[in-house]
């Protein structure tokens, strides 16, 4: 009995171990708390953000990340990347532009936004909106701003409700026009 015991508990802590490191730096969900990624994204959406990736690459433009508010890391925020270190970006005329290059967006709410200065994103940071541009909390925002690398927690691979909506989560390419 009393080896049994040691089993189970051995097993049990096996496992919590097992769980920890996986949340950690593997996987976790999220759920979408909000309009700022609609209509990619609705408010009560889950997902699973995997880790893995960004041990081995950077974000790149058009990944959807997960990010901890820079204001309260408790807090997450779920943004698509729009630029990196050494690029530069500025909203004009209802455009985004990277490089001086305008952005081919279809992915967005609505096409009117406020113009924003052109600024360069430091490296080792990028530079998030949210696809609802006008109910965004995102880096035009000073409370947010260039999120540096530490602050990202992963990218969104997979919708897991609702189950009508389950599956693969691929992000769109920030095309260049």
């Amino acid at each position: 009995m009393v080896k049994e015991l040691v089993e189970l508990g051995k097993s049990i802590l096996f496992a919590i171990v097992a769980a920890f490191l996986i949340i950690t730096f593997v996987f976790e969900t999220v759920q979408v708390d909000g309009l700022s990624m609609y209509p990619t994204l609705h408010n009560k959406d889950r997902l699973i953000v995997e880790k893995v990736s960004y041990y081995f690459r950077k974000p790149k433009p058009g990944d959807v990340v997960v990010i901890k508010y820079p204001a309260d890391p408790k807090e997450k925020f779920i943004k698509r990347v729009i630029a990196v270190g050494g690029e530069k970006v500025r909203v004009e005329n209802n455009k985004v532009y990277v490089n001086g290059k305008a952005l081919e967006e279809d992915y967005i709410f609505e096409q009117r936004m406020q113009d924003y200065p052109e600024v360069i994103v430091p490296e080792n940071t990028i530079f998030v909106m949210g696809d609802n541009r006008n109910n965004s909390l995102d880096s035009r925002d000073e409370r947010v701003g260039f999120v540096k690398y530490n602050m990202v927690v992963g990218r969104a691979a997979l919708r897991i409700y609702p189950f009508s909506s389950f599956g693969k989560f691929t992000s769109q390419r920030v095309n260049l026009q």
